[in-house]
């Protein structure tokens, strides 16, 4: 009953006409994110974050603006899969298989209505489990000690790189240069400046939002400049869209697939590190296996689209559980809105259901609504997100740019900032041309002193005994999971990335 009390205020804080109207302005901005191939939800927040803070919102009214694009942006992203066999982002991969064979058969609204359905149901049931697992994990978290905080900081970066990682060592590398990055500035023990050389503006350290719109946002600006794509796919204006609804018929014997692929989902997004793209990846193997008797999977079956669809969006939901009971985050995008939530001076973890829960509740009321505002606004707007995939990137990349300076000035108005973004910008074109992923380098300037912090409490409470580290059962089964997390993908990881790759060039030879 307290939960059912708790969401009902929740829904109080949400239902203003303020609150709906950015659900509403977040869900389309965030579906035309998620449409356009190569953005994705985390680029996607990442650039909309100036927007956020320009307005001079609070910090419940700008998380509702940017879990909205998140979401959106997971429900876009099957877009450009559907009808031009390019995958929006990875999680959006697995649906490019029966996705783009029903559109060729004509099916294309119906492939896409059908998807923006499972994506609903695994949003909304992701959305529930959040409600439920949250609260609960708050709980255990408060039985956690300085130790036990460092060891679940080291689990974060160890697992972060997830199951689909094939190269951990580039992850690990990544890990060190965020965390690197959160030495500079004044040791907030010492009061001694690290790192700043002689520079007063980083006396403060890095601002976070500066770092993250500069690695993900013109980074891609960046990108575009070198290589000059041209104007979109001209095969999207080919496609017949057809009929908007799917028959009933094919939603019925649909249903059952989304309902144990939205479950398998929503587990796989609350594991650290795992993230949408396994959620995808486990529920159209796990489909494919358990229905597939006719093996029609790969040539249209509204099933393999259910799927992915329903997995990946329940694993998005599932990623908000260790960020907001534990102050970590489960995916790339979450990481992200963890930077957002610090920089509103809130900080995720065991107390804020405690000591902001007008943001926590209020936020997961948004996800309601945000959820049916998505499904109400995908079906009959299906022709309008489509003419998305016509505008050419040369259009599109200077509003990111223009976006990304006003925005990061509005915020700061500090001209040092923007040298800042344009270095980070810099550096993340670079680590995207090496592979180097981009996530563990927000995750360490984020958690960077946090983890310190706790290290150096941990040593102090116990006269310098490094071997408290693992002292007790919760921190030892903490490090335990996270060495399986970090030694798991060297395993497995490639052949489970191998498996999507060629699902996905199957795809692209059959087209």
């Amino acid at each position: 009953m307290d939960i059912l009390s708790s969401l009902a205020d929740g829904f109080g804080v949400a239902l203003t006409f303020q609150n709906l109207g950015l659900a509403l302005l977040g869900c389309f901005l965030g579906t035309i994110m998620g449409a356009l191939p190569g953005l994705g939800p985390s680029n996607g927040v990442a650039i909309l974050i100036p927007l956020a803070f320009t307005l001079g919102l609070g910090p419940t009214p700008s998380l509702i603006l940017l879990t909205s694009v998140y979401y959106g942006a997971m429900y876009g992203g099957r877009i450009s899969s559907i009808l031009l066999n390019i995958p929006g982002d990875e999680p959006a991969m697995m649906t490019c298989l029966d996705g783009h064979p029903m559109a060729k058969k004509g099916l294309a609204g119906e492939a896409l209505s059908l998807s923006g359905i499972a994506s609903f149901v695994g949003a909304f049931i992701a959305t529930w489990g959040l409600i439920l697992l949250a609260p609960q994990l708050v709980k255990i978290a408060l039985l956690f000690g300085p130790a036990e905080y460092f060891a679940l900081f080291a689990l974060a970066f160890m697992t972060l790189g997830g199951v689909s990682s094939t190269n951990q060592a580039k992850s690990a590398f990544a890990a060190m240069l965020g965390l690197g990055l959160a030495m500079i500035g004044v040791d907030t023990q010492t009061g001694v400046p690290r790192f700043t050389f002689g520079e007063v503006h980083l006396y403060d350290g890095l601002d976070f939002l500066v770092a993250i719109v500069g690695l993900f946002a013109l980074s891609e600006v960046f990108i575009f400049l070198e290589e000059r794509h041209g104007n979109s796919d001209a095969k999207g204006k080919s496609l017949i869209i057809g009929r908007l609804t799917p028959p009933w018929a094919m939603v019925k014997a649909c249903t059952p697939t989304m309902l144990r692929t939205s479950v398998l989902g929503f587990v796989a997004g609350v594991l650290p590190g795992a993230g949408a793209s396994l959620g995808s990846f486990i529920s159209y193997s796990m489909e494919k296996r358990l229905v597939d008797k006719a093996g029609t999977f790969g040539t249209g079956d509204p099933r393999g689209v259910a799927a992915p669809e329903a997995g990946n969006n329940a694993a998005a939901g599932g990623a908000l559980v260790p960020m907001l009971a534990l102050g970590v985050p489960g995916s790339g995008t979450t990481a992200v809105l963890l930077a957002v939530l610090l920089s509103l001076n809130i900080t995720p973890g065991p107390l804020l259901f405690a000591n902001n829960p007008d943001v926590v509740w209020g936020l997961i009321a948004a996800l309601f609504i945000a959820n049916f505002m998505l499904l109400a606004m995908n079906i009959p707007m299906v022709g309008l997100f489509t003419r998305v995939l016509m505008v050419p990137p040369k259009v599109l990349m200077p509003i990111v740019a223009m976006v990304s300076f006003v925005g990061i000035y509005g915020i700061s108005g500090s001209t040092f900032d923007l040298y800042v973004m344009v270095a980070f910008g810099v550096a993340g074109w670079l680590l995207r041309k090496l592979d180097i992923p981009l996530v563990p380098v927000i995750l360490g300037t984020l958690l960077g002193n946090a983890m310190e912090n706790n290290l150096r409490r941990a040593i102090t409470i116990d006269d310098g005994n490094w071997w408290t580290l693992i002292d007790s059962p919760l921190a030892i089964g903490l490090w335990a999971v996270a060495i399986v997390g970090f030694v798991l993908p060297l395993i497995v990881g490639a052949r489970i990335k191998a498996r999507m790759r060629r699902r996905d060039e199957e795809g692209a030879i059959a087209d």
